[in-house]
């Protein structure tokens, strides 16, 4: 059983299980190239767009195999978690396509889209302060009090084991790349990159992009051991969290570096990507951007993979905007 696993325990083989019993609640996402970001930054990059994906976020791909991976037993109570936004709505998402409840603490600080979206999708919200330790501990009541399977955002093999399909697929579109980068926060995303190209393309580098602000990942990669902050500030509100026991694993033995941008290049990167390529991004999905144009050095000459990782920001409050 999936739940029964750690991170060293994930196989090749459950990704691929995994991209099989999602299918039919994923959307296979685009690659889309830019001539322009090309000669500016001398990469050929390779635009993974999981802000194309169901739910807008790739959270979905993890969220629902580890939805449809329950028991009918497990599933009768439902499915908890805390969450900032995405995974929250991507597992409310897929709840709701199994027809069980949804119950998420999500910070009150959140945005107010995607705490509409969750609720859109039949999610139960309960409210934290913006911190680990109170999102950790008001979970702690409502898990309680409903018997609902906790599903961590990213410490949780099923989870990362769905989030692997992502590159999985881009393996599948893109030939010959030389690296991936995408965002780390906890680290789901990066840690099912590095699942699919440990066993895949082993030689292919895997880059991690997180704020200055929240740099935890970047501190940790460093010093060889789990830092966690408690209640980073960042726009990047997708990337606060700190990385976790089975994340750890997969950072700490495959991921070639972890690079950073500012709050400003972070904004800045937003910006231009919605000008030149005309598709909706969350400040998180722009931090490998940001850091690629900070270190254009470590991509020029190379073929790579750029994971967006999702598109919901409130188009009211953008970072851009005065006032």
């Amino acid at each position: 059983m999936l739940d029964t696993l750690t991170g060293p325990d994930l196989t090749i083989d459950h990704v691929r299980a995994a991209h099989e019993r999602i299918k039919p609640y994923i959307h296979r996402t685009p690659v889309l190239t830019s001539t322009y970001f090309n000669e500016l930054t001398g990469a050929e990059l390779f635009f993974k767009c999981e802000n194309f994906q169901k739910a807008g976020a790739f959270k979905v791909r993890g969220a629902s195999n580890a939805v449809f991976g329950l028991s009918d037993a497990m599933a009768e109570k439902g499915v908890a978690t805390h969450s900032s936004g995405n995974h929250a709505l991507s597992l409310s998402y897929a709840a709701g396509r199994r027809g069980i409840p949804c119950h998420v603490v999500m910070p009150r600080t959140a945005p107010e889209t995607k705490k509409a979206a969750v609720r859109g999708y039949g999610g139960i919200i309960t409210e934290c302060e913006p911190s680990t330790t109170s999102r950790e501990a008001v979970f702690a009541e409502v898990q309680d009090a409903t018997g609902a399977e906790f599903v961590h955002p990213y410490n949780d093999p099923r989870v990362i084991a769905g989030q692997a399909t992502c590159s999985l697929e881009l393996l599948e579109q893109v030939d010959n790349m030389d690296a991936v980068i995408a965002p780390i926060g906890g680290g789901g995303m990066i840690s099912g990159t590095c699942l699919t190209l440990s066993n895949l393309a082993p030689k292919m580098e895997i880059y991690a992009a997180e704020p200055d602000q929240a740099d935890d990942a970047a501190r940790s990669f460093r010093a060889g051991h789990i830092i966690a902050d408690d209640a980073p500030v960042t726009i990047a509100d997708g990337l606060k969290v700190p990385l976790k026991e089975n994340t750890w694993h997969f950072v700490s033995s495959f991921v070639t570096d972890v690079l950073t941008a500012s709050e400003q290049e972070i904004i800045d990167a937003m910006k231009l990507t919605w000008e030149r390529m005309k598709i909706v991004m969350e400040p998180s999905c722009a931090v490998p951007m940001a850091t690629i144009l900070r270190n254009p050095e470590v991509f020029r000459g190379k073929r790579v993979g750029v994971i967006i990782t999702g598109g919901n920001v409130d188009l009211n409050k953008l970072p851009w905007m005065k006032g």
